[in-house]
């Protein structure tokens, strides 16, 4: 099974440029208002996560749950190369495991973490709204 997610955008050109970057390929079909990416070997992490209000149709963010802690530095550095710039969140307690992670946004807004999980944690840091 694959997981399918259907991201609105309002720059098409802007937005394949930006993810043929962060997936390292493009896509496998594009269309004037259309473009499709089956990314090689990629996992998605996809999560609920509760919060105090929820109104429409939003998304908290997206995520790429990397299998090293050596692929955090390799896509940071392969991004920040693409002028990316990149937020850093290391040795933090996030949805309940102790993560390294960093951030970058697409060009509509939306926020792409990318992760490494290192162990799980009794508790969330309640105030870091990182999940």
């Amino acid at each position: 099974m694959n997981v399918h997610v259907g991201l609105n955008v309002v720059d098409l050109e802007k937005s394949i440029e930006f993810y043929t970057k962060v997936f390292g390929e493009n896509p496998v079909k594009t269309k004037e208002d259309y473009a499709k990416y089956l990314p090689n070997g990629l996992q998605l992490n996809f999560t609920l996560n509760v919060r105090p209000e929820v109104s429409g149709n939003q998304v908290g963010h997206f995520g790429i749950q990397v299998e090293k802690q050596e692929d955090i530095t390799h896509h940071k550095q392969r991004l920040e190369r693409f002028g990316f710039f990149t937020r850093d969140e290391m040795n933090t307690n996030c949805c309940y495991a102790l993560q390294d992670k960093f951030w970058i946004t697409d060009p509509d807004g939306n926020e792409w973490e990318f992760f490494y999980t290192k162990k799980d944690a009794e508790k969330d840091n309640i105030e870091q709204k990182c999940c």
